[in-house]
């Protein structure tokens, strides 16, 4: 088939010309996501989205559910609805080795009196994630399920549409026109590198940890949000097709066997699963499940098996199903690689909110490609429950291939002599300071959030981090030398550091010297969301940070806000406007901000750009949301160019709003500003309007 051309024809109509940027940016879309094969860059496809986004706003009757604009466009849930599968998901009988292999091969024989050498099957790797269940209706995706007990599931459409590699659309290819009703099944995951980028972020912000990726995977589907699934890079790769009616669909009805299902999904534009065999008999499938045992340590994603299926989709049929699995399939389990090592003592970790975490500190064991010597125990009900005790020998393997976990204690090793269970401490292991528990939480905290050492560097860690204030160049290592040398102690130190400070550090020459003091200089005008993230507030991240910094203006005027006026604000709960609260009622943190602001910190609305001038006020009263991804600012800096040219940023929309800035994936504020005839400008339009403003230099409004 020939594939759409590049760009759109200037001769086009309307509505063939916003087809043919769907068209395009689907193809687009299907490269990047499922063939990991790009022919454009960024800034091209950019422009396509941006012209697509424009048309459909001009003209809204056009706008449809598959647009590539609709990824993300819909409102939180208050909770799932149940949905019937229309055709019953079955779980798979495990096998564990290749005698158990050898004997399910026997039995598929035996019910079909058939030899082995005319049985061939499909071998695909087994994804370690969460079941899912598409329906499909002319090529449109309308549902998308959990796989639930099999007959009954939870809908999730909204937050599948927001995973790219799941099409919105299926385009007609060529003569291969998609059924008229289909289900499509398939497994979502998180990718290694997503997950790990996310314990990392949790980490900083002194939140749990996942366990592996299937559990943060799971969890991101199953949010009320589709915006924070959205932020997961979640993935998904199928398996299985149902054409429940098939249509005008030749191609549908010829399907004849699994390998064929999977080459027409593939056709289709879903992704399949790349670590796929066709097998003739058990021989290949022995080299692949061998192959695979070693080799999947590599993969991008976790996979725990392999996944047989007999090809013949009519030999399916005559084997039939037990009460809870299909007898033509089954999955082998590859059992996780354990070791056994020794517990030299349980060491407690502090995070940044005081949490402390017990961890084993063990005798160096390879494991899964590396050595371990250190796995946490997550908390001390988890401790409790697996009594883990220094000298203890215990069984460790890596969830996922990824994160060391104890498995649990060899008993029958325990020494004679053997220590008591590991007590929670009562007091900091790091500072000394008492330790509680926070009714309602299962953490333990050390309740010396000023004087903790290990608090402090925690905090000065996340000041730094990029969701803060961003001092590239100051990180871990150097913030460590820092307070173990007494020159850090709060955020406000690293504003009285010299250059002559940081040339007493290990390994510090003058360039990098000057160039750490430079960032930390540099980073004292910052927009004021940037600064209440970067205070460490409990349960406030950055959303949060930019609807206080747009609703108060200033740290002086947020410290004052009651607990009544903030849980008024959308999105703020009794939790949260409590902790916001008792942070600014703190005598240490009221110290802090007055320490800030004596230092040269902005703690009003600024930023580099407008530092010592002021910008003319050409949105004074005029408000403005704010949707989807725009091409050149990150939403946090439109937000504040806004702000300082007088304007306000609102969480919704409403009659009252005045412009909504909208960027890719634009969500429902879109949709709203449309149906309500508010004005939809992009972000060149925001910037030459303000452009034009300074060009006037007289304070009038701004003219769109």
């Amino acid at each position: 088939m020939t594939p759409p051309p590049s760009h759109p024809d200037a001769s086009l109509s309307t509505i063939e010309r916003v087809n043919a940027l769907r068209q395009i940016l689907d193809r687009h879309n299907h490269l990047y996501y499922v063939l990991d094969r790009p022919e454009i860059d960024d800034a091209e496809y950019d422009r396509l989205y941006r012209e697509l986004v424009t048309l459909e706003q001009e003209h809204p009757a056009l706008l449809t559910p598959d647009s590539p604009t609709q990824r993300v466009g819909a409102q939180p849930l208050k909770e799932f609805q149940s949905v019937t599968h229309p055709v019953r998901l079955y779980s798979l009988d495990n096998i564990f080795d290749e005698a158990e292999l050898l004997a399910w091969e026997k039995r598929i024989e035996r019910i079909l009196d058939r030899n082995e050498a005319n049985l061939d099957y499909v071998a695909e790797l087994k994804i370690d994630g969460l079941a899912v269940s598409l329906i499909y209706e002319n090529g449109h995706f309308v549902r998308g399920a959990t796989r639930g007990n099999g007959t009954v599931g939870e809908d999730i459409t909204q937050n599948l549409r927001t995973i790219r590699s799941i099409p919105l659309k299926i385009p007609v290819n060529g003569n291969l026109t998609p059924p008229e009703r289909m289900e499509v099944r398939g497994e979502v995951f998180m990718p290694k590198s997503a997950f790990l980028k996310l314990n990392q972020e949790r980490s900083l912000k002194g939140e749990a940890e996942f366990a592996n990726p299937r559990n943060a995977g799971a969890g991101a589907v199953r949010q009320l949000d589709p915006k924070v699934t959205a932020s997961r890079q979640l993935d998904a790769f199928f398996y299985a097709a149902t054409i429940l009616e098939a249509g005008a669909s030749p191609e549908a009805q010829a399907l004849k066997t699994h390998w064929e299902t999977l080459e027409y999904l593939a056709q289709l534009g879903f992704k399949t699963n790349p670590g796929r065999q066709y097998c003739h008999g058990l021989q290949d499938m022995r080299a692949f499940v061998r192959k695979w045992e070693t080799a999947r340590r590599d993969l991008p994603f976790a996979t725990d098996g392999v996944v047989i299926k007999l090809n013949s989709l009519a030999l399916q049929q005559d084997l039939g199903y037990t009460a809870k699995s299909p007898r033509w399939a089954a999955a082998y389990k590859y059992v996780p690689e354990v070791q056994e090592t020794r517990v030299l003592e349980i060491d407690f970790s502090v995070g940044r909110t005081g949490v402390i975490t017990p961890v084993a500190i063990m005798e160096p064991v390879f494991i899964s490609g590396s050595t371990v010597q250190r796995a946490t125990l997550h908390n001390f009900e988890e401790l409790s429950r697996k009594d883990v005790r220094p000298g203890d020998t215990v069984r460790v393997q890596k969830a996922a291939e990824i994160i060391p976990e104890v498995i649990e204690v060899v008993l029958e090793k325990r020494p004679a002599a053997a220590t008591e269970p590991v007590s929670i401490p009562t007091a900091c292991p790091v500072c000394n300071a008492p330790v509680a528990q926070v009714p309602g939480e299962v953490a333990f905290r050390c309740m010396n959030p000023a004087g903790c050492p290990a608090q402090v560097l925690r905090r000065l860690e996340h000041w730094v981090s990029k969701g803060a204030l961003d001092i590239d160049g100051v990180g871990p290592a150097l913030l460590e030398q820092l307070v173990q040398r007494d020159l850090l102690s709060s955020p406000a130190d690293l504003y009285r550091l010299s250059v002559e400070d940081f040339l007493t550090l290990d390994r510090m020459a003058q360039k990098s010297a000057e160039n750490a003091f430079s960032a930390i200089q540099n980073s004292k005008v910052q927009p004021l969301f940037r600064l209440i993230n970067a205070l460490g507030i409990r349960h406030v991240g950055q959303e949060t940070a930019i609807l206080l910094a747009d609703t108060y203006g200033s740290l002086n005027a947020l410290s004052e806000a009651s607990l009544e006026a903030l849980t008024e604000l959308p999105g703020i709960g009794a939790k949260v406007a409590e902790s916001i609260v008792l942070f600014f009622a703190d005598p240490g943190n009221q110290q802090l901000l007055t320490d800030l602001e004596t230092l040269g910190l902005s703690v009003a609305q600024a930023t580099k750009a407008t530092a010592g001038r002021t910008a003319p006020q050409c949105f004074q009263d005029q408000t403005f949301a704010l949707t989807g991804t725009l091409p050149t600012l990150s939403r946090q800096d439109a937000t504040e160019l806004i702000r300082q040219h007088g304007g306000k940023a609102s969480g919704s929309v409403s009659k009252k709003t005045s412009y909504v800035l909208a960027g890719d994936d634009a969500g429902s504020k879109l949709v709203k500003a449309t149906a309500l005839g508010v004005r939809i400008i992009s972000e060149s339009d925001l910037l030459t309007m303000i452009q034009e403003a300074h060009a006037l230099a007289s304070g009038e409004s701004c003219q769109a």
